[in-house]
């Protein structure tokens, strides 16, 4: 038998019906993930401003919303003095005890509710353990608004709201961003600025054509689409996948037993900025006290008890706790506590990597119960005069 020979029109109908169907799945795929995984921009554009001698500020009495591709609308309000917290910026009432936060994005609740963060449910916590009203009042920015070295140059600001202690929330992010310092050329990004697919394809083409990089720009711009953004998140939706993932990646560089040169050189920035933050508590008068929060990969280490040769997830915890001591201020550690929880990973966002508000939930948990345990002499005598009541009655 002979086999039968395909028309000439099929040799062109069946390849372009193919790719038909592929640029329709694509789309809809594509189209799906743009209504799931979406941003409408950085609302640091709206609601802050850059002030070069005391670093970024948010504007004050100003609101503004913005949805990152996994986060839910978040809805960011700042009150009279330009900070995101549940607290009027206003005298403490008298016998209160007063926290001020300070710190960068996880500090400030970024990516969650005001409501749900652990800002705003620290002082519930504390008030329950030590017997009397506890305030905690959050002057944390995001992003370089928050680091070091900003949190030094707004240190006034911390003093006037007259705390009784100030709680620094530390991140890999922190230390890595010390010195951060602003430009007067610098200005924030506009996210909201949108054009054509077509036009996108067509400049990474000129771009790529000019560098020589095809491959790359293939590669930024399958990136820079929202099904890349969903197929990323449902990888790292599995902890096993996304620790593998991660510790490919140069963000697992301080988990590393030795480090980089360039990682040693941003602890040695931090130490720095350290000194000047706790130099500036300490002649205030006020106690300071920092804390490290770990990342997904990070809690996933140590809820697990295990982690590959060469790295170790309590290397820069011990680090910190030595620079922070060195200065003067008061080091708790919330980082064994994760071993007691099964799973931490889920947590936090699988790509954005921020806490969610079941994780600010569990730090409010964690520093709650780490700043009672003693290491605060403040908050010490408060459960001991509580008890002394008790056995009076």
């Amino acid at each position: 038998m002979k086999e039968a020979k395909l028309p000439g029109r099929d040799w062109i109908l069946i390849p372009a019906i193919s790719l038909i169907a592929i640029c329709t799945i694509l789309t809809s795929t594509e189209w799906v993930a743009r209504r799931t995984f979406y941003s409408t921009g950085n609302p640091a554009r709206y609601c802050m401003t850059q002030d070069l001698s005391t670093g970024y500020r948010g504007i004050p009495n100003s609101v503004c919303t913005d949805k990152e591709p996994e986060t839910p609308l978040i809805e960011y309000r700042f009150n009279n003095c330009g900070h995101r917290t549940t607290m009027e910026c206003e005298p403490k009432l008298p016998g209160n005890y007063r926290i001020v936060v300070v710190g960068s994005s996880v500090a400030m609740g970024w990516t969650v509710p005001e409501e749900k963060a652990f800002a705003a449910l620290l002082p519930a916590e504390l008030s329950l353990r030590v017997g009397r009203r506890i305030e905690v009042y959050d002057e944390a920015f995001p992003g370089k608004a928050g680091s070091p070295h900003n949190v030094a140059l707004r240190f006034n600001d911390v003093l006037a709201a007259k705390p009784d202690m100030i709680l620094w929330l530390v991140t890999s992010w922190d230390v890595e961003n010390a010195v951060f310092k602003e430009s007067s050329s610098e200005v924030l990004p506009d996210k909201t600025r949108k054009t054509s697919f077509l036009a996108r394809v067509e400049s990474r083409i000129h771009e790529a054509l000019a560098r020589g990089s095809i491959a790359e720009e293939i590669l930024d711009l399958w990136n820079s689409h929202s099904i890349s953004y969903m197929t990323e998140h449902f990888f790292y939706e599995s902890q096993s996948l996304y620790m593998k993932s991660f510790l490919m990646g140069p963000k697992a560089e301080f988990l590393r037993i030795k480090p980089s040169p360039e990682w040693k050189e941003y602890l040695q920035q931090f130490d720095s900025a350290a000194t000047d933050v706790e130099g500036r508590a300490k002649a205030a008068g006020v106690p300071l006290v920092a804390v490290f929060v770990p990342g997904r990969a990070q809690a996933a280490m140590i809820s697990l008890d295990d982690w590959p040769a060469g790295y170790d997830p309590y290397k820069l915890d011990n680090e910190l706790r030595s620079i922070v001591a060195r200065h003067g201020g008061t080091y708790i550690d919330i980082l064994p506590d994760f071993r007691d929880i099964p799973n931490p990973g889920q947590y936090y966002y699988p790509v954005d990597g921020h806490p969610k508000a079941e994780g600010h939930a569990i730090i409010a948990g964690l520093l709650a119960k780490e700043l009672t345990s003693g290491a605060v002499p403040a908050l010490r005598l408060a459960t001991q005069s509580q008890s002394i009541q008790e056995q009076g009655r």
